[in-house]
């Protein structure tokens, strides 16, 4: 059974069932059967490395480690656990294999297939995957809904007003009975002195002494 399990090519099947397990819970929204499965192939791959002495004790927390990080971003916010656990299952994958040329392609084989199957689920099913819609905000702030970026004084241009405190060069006026900050093109302006409004630019108010 050990020599079976640690076959190249039963090393090839039990990692692309794992990779391909592993996108397919990219579009649930919980750990599930498919999770199981993935998660069992991964253990029969450890379990006859580690009967045939290939991995140890370390190699085995490491895989522990990246399994648990992983499942743990279906509950965090953000991808630094999951890719901090992909990156801890794929080095413990490297350590418990025998010849690294041999689990290098068995690995690759898996993430190809994986791709794949990932670009099946999004392009041809119209899949959407739910791990990342947690990781990624979609919600757009319209104007309709009285999202406003900046509000946009030019309903001011022309109008006139009292310096309320000395403009040098910016300072507060009160223009149409409302107290707004204002900036004059360079000139010190006295307080009390009357001014009109020459230019708006976004909240940036310019007056000019009458």
């Amino acid at each position: 059974m050990i020599e079976f399990l640690t076959n190249p090519i039963v090393v090839t099947l039990l990692l692309t069932i794992a990779g391909a397990a592993i996108v397919y819970e990219l579009f649930s929204s919980r750990f599930g059967v498919s999770g199981f499965i993935g998660l069992f192939a991964l253990l029969l791959f450890f379990y006859g490395h580690f009967q045939a002495g290939l991995a140890g004790f370390g190699t085995i927390a490491l895989f522990a480690i990246g399994i648990l990080l992983i499942f743990l971003e279906f509950f965090l916010p953000g991808a630094i656990s999951g890719t901090l656990g992909l990156a801890a299952l794929i080095a413990s994958l490297f350590l418990a294999g025998e010849n690294p040329l041999s689990i290098g392609i068995s690995i690759f084989i898996s993430i190809c297939i994986s791709v794949a199957l990932l670009f099946l689920m999004i392009k041809v099913l119209g899949k959407k995957m739910v791990l990342f819609n947690r990781m990624i905000l979609f919600d757009t702030a319209k104007k309709e809904d009285g999202y406003v970026s900046n509000v946009n004084r030019t309903d001011l241009l022309g109008k006139e007003g009292i310096a309320l405190t000395v403009l040098r060069p910016s300072g507060t006026a009160v223009i149409n009975n409302e107290r707004l900050d204002v900036v004059t093109e360079g000139d010190f302006i006295d307080q009390n002195t009357k001014i009109s409004v020459i230019k708006v630019e976004g909240v940036r108010i310019v007056v000019r002494k009458i």
